[in-house]
């Protein structure tokens, strides 16, 4: 059974900073073969993407709204992906999920990952 587990969520005020982390576990679950993103759901809107990492982290992207304020990237000795997010937003304020892609490229969309963690709340307040 694959387990994504994030941390790292909590209330900070604008223009603060908080590092998510997830890791991954599970028997079959080969953490470094999978390509790894961050995405968020605010209350009223749909999950959008944040960003993503591959499998050696050496490609890294990143949603328009979080360019140059949020960095992601990953230990595949430790199994955990981690997003690094700094000068942050009230309009950041969501659930922040991790998901893990068996996939050959790295996607943004939702739809197309494969293992989801159960998510961490982020509350930015202004």
């Amino acid at each position: 059974q694959v387990q994504l587990v994030e941390s790292g969520g909590g209330q900070v005020q604008a223009g603060g900073s908080l590092r998510l982390s997830c890791a991954a576990s599970g028997r079959t679950f080969t953490f470094s073969s999978k390509n790894m993103g961050w995405f968020r759901q605010a209350p009223g809107k749909e999950r959008e993407f944040v960003a993503a990492i591959s499998r050696s982290g050496g490609s890294t992207f990143y949603a328009d709204s979080v360019k140059g304020r949020f960095t992601i990237s990953r230990d595949n000795a430790k199994n955990t992906v981690y997003l690094q997010m700094n000068s942050l937003k009230p309009e950041d304020t969501a659930v922040y999920y991790c998901a893990a892609d068996s996939g050959l490229r790295v996607v943004i969309s939702p739809e197309q990952y494969d293992y989801w963690g159960q998510g961490t709340q982020v509350t930015v307040s202004s």
